[in-house]
C-alpha cells in the first residue's frame, strides 16, 4: 500500500501558520481601535485563540514530518506592521475590507486543507481544518457585521484612527456636491463671527459646508455650530444644514431635546439601557452613542449600544 503524498497538504498548513501569525498581529493592532471593553476582550481572545491556532498547526507539521519556521511569528508581526502603515492612508473600511480578504483567504485555504487531509487519510489535520474553518467563519461573520455597522452609520465596534476620519472626512467631501454661494456664506459669517476666529476665516473662504461643519465642531462650541446651522436653513440650503447636523450628531452636540430618547439626562444607566434596546434606525443609535461618550461615558450604555447596532447590522447584512 502506497503512503499518501503530503506535500500539498504541508504547504497549505505551513501558509495558513504564517498567514495566521498576521492575522495575531492585526487583532492586537485593532484591540487600539476597540470603542468598549467587551469588544477589546473580544479581540484580546482572538488573538489568544489564532495563537492556539498557530500552535495547532505547527503540531500538525512536525507530524507531517516539516520542518518548524521560526521566522513565522516575525513575518506575522512584519506583514502587520507594513498593513497598518497603510491602513493610516485607507478610510476605516477599506482596512477592515483587507481583514475580511485575509480571513476568506484563510477560511479557503483552511477548506482545502480538510479535502488534502481526507485524502491523505490524517484524522489530526482533518480535525485541525475543521477547527479552522469553525474559527474563520465566525470571524468573516464578525467583520461582515463590523462594515455593516459603517455602512448603517456606526457607531462601528472599532474606532477610527485620527488619520483614518481624517481620510474619510475627505472623501466625504469630494462625493458631497454641497456649496455655499458667496451670498451666503457672508450672512453666515456675521452670525458666527464672534465665536471664534477660526471659524470665521473657514467660512470667508467660500468652504464647503461639510467642511465648514467640521472645522466648526473643533473650533467653537456647540451654540455656534447650531447657529450655523439654523442659518443655514433659514437660507434654505437644507444639504448644507444637514451635512452641520450630521456633525453635531458625531461629536455628540445635539441638545438632550434632539435625542432619540427623551428626558435623557435624567435616566440611569439600567432605564437608558432599556430605553436603546427599543430603538430601531441606526441613526438614533449613533447619536445616542455620541452625545454619551461626550457627556457621561458609561461603558455599560455604549456597550449596550453598540450590541444593538450590530443586531440590526447583522440583519442588514443577512447575518442571522
Amino acid at each position: 500500500m502506497s503512503t499518501p503524498d503530503t506535500t500539498a497538504l504541508l504547504t497549505q498548513l505551513r501558509a495558513v501558520r504564517d498567514l495566521t501569525h498576521t492575522e495575531i498581529q492585526i487583532a492586537e493592532t485593532r484591540t487600539a481601535q476597540a470603542r468598549t471593553d467587551a469588544v477589546r476582550r473580544e479581540l484580546t481572545e482572538n488573538a489568544e485563540n489564532a495563537r492556539a491556532r498557530a500552535d495547532a498547526i505547527e503540531a500538525v507539521v512536525r507530524q507531517l514530518g516539516g520542518v518548524p519556521q521560526l521566522i513565522g511569528p516575525l513575518l506575522g508581526r512584519a506583514t502587520a506592521a507594513v498593513k497598518a502603515l497603510g491602513e493610516q492612508a485607507q478610510p476605516l473600511d477599506e482596512a477592515l475590507l483587507g481583514d475580511l480578504a485575509l480571513e476568506h483567504q484563510l477560511l479557503d485555504r483552511a477548506r482545502y486543507i480538510k479535502a488534502l487531509a481526507a485524502t491523505a487519510e490524517h484524522p489530526t489535520a482533518e480535525a485541525l481544518a475543521d477547527r479552522l474553518i469553525a474559527a474563520h467563519t465566525a470571524t468573516v461573520d464578525w467583520l461582515t457585521t463590523v462594515l455593516a455597522e459603517e455602512a448603517l452609520g456606526g457607531p462601528a465596534a472599532l474606532r477610527r484612527t485620527p488619520l483614518q476620519a481624517a481620510t474619510g472626512t475627505a472623501v466625504k467631501l469630494v462625493n458631497l456636491p454641497v456649496t455655499w454661494s458667496a451670498r451666503r456664506i457672508d450672512r453666515a459669517l456675521d452670525t458666527v463671527r464672534g465665536t471664534r476666529p477660526a471659524v470665521g476665516q473657514l467660512l470667508s473662504r467660500g468652504a464647503h459646508a461639510t467642511t465648514v461643519a467640521t472645522k466648526a465642531a473643533t473650533a467653537a462650541g456647540d451654540s455656534a455650530l447650531r447657529t450655523v446651522e439654523l442659518v443655514t436653513t433659514d437660507e434654505g440650503e437644507d444639504g448644507a444644514a444637514e451635512a452641520v447636523h450630521r456633525v453635531r450628531t458625531a461629536t455628540g452636540l445635539l441638545d438632550q431635546g434632539e435625542l432619540p430618547i427623551p428626558n435623557y439626562d435624567r435616566l440611569g444607566a439600567t432605564e437608558t439601557i432599556r430605553a436603546i434596546r427599543e430603538l430601531d434606525e441606526p441613526g438614533d443609535i449613533r447619536a445616542v452613542v455620541a452625545y454619551e461618550e461626550a457627556h457621561r461615558n458609561r461603558h455599560g450604555v455604549v456597550s449596550a449600544a453598540q450590541t444593538r447596532l450590530a443586531a440590526l447590522a447583522g440583519n442588514a447584512a443577512g447575518l442571522d
